[in-house]
């Protein structure tokens, strides 16, 4: 009599590494759109705290903040990793500020592109809709 030991072929581990492969090529873009859009979603979250720290900061000192850190916000790390802030405050008769968010090379492939709020609470993208 002769015994079968138990275990896989190597066929059968070769078809198992073929399908997880094809399954990690499937998920991988769509995982990468997910962090991308996760992202956008903190740095828009933060764009909003900052605009209403600058009206708290106009209502205080009448007047903006003219950098982030005078506002007392210090840009998230996260936010830091995947966009590049850019806070003007001209000088004017009238306050103005705007805050932009321009993608560095990790957000690449965000179809919003540039991110803009102002001191009226306008946001843009250079995708309009669905970006805010």
């Amino acid at each position: 009599m002769t015994s079968r030991r138990g275990g896989f072929t190597l066929i059968e581990l070769m078809i198992t590494v073929a399908v997880i492969g094809i399954l990690a090529a499937l998920a991988f873009p769509s995982y990468r759109q997910y962090v991308r859009k996760s992202n956008r979603a903190e740095a828009q979250a933060f764009m909003m705290a900052v605009a209403a720290r600058q009206q708290q900061f106009l209502v205080d000192t009448r007047g903006y903040a003219p950098t982030l850190a005078a506002a007392g916000l210090p840009t998230p790390a996260n936010v830091d990793a995947s966009y590049t802030l850019t806070l003007t405050v001209p000088a004017g008769a009238t306050p103005t500020f705007m805050l932009r968010a321009d993608q560095k090379p990790s957000q690449s492939g965000e179809p919003c592109g540039v991110l803009t709020i102002d001191q009226t609470g306008t946001k843009t993208a250079d995708l309009p809709g669905g970006c805010w």
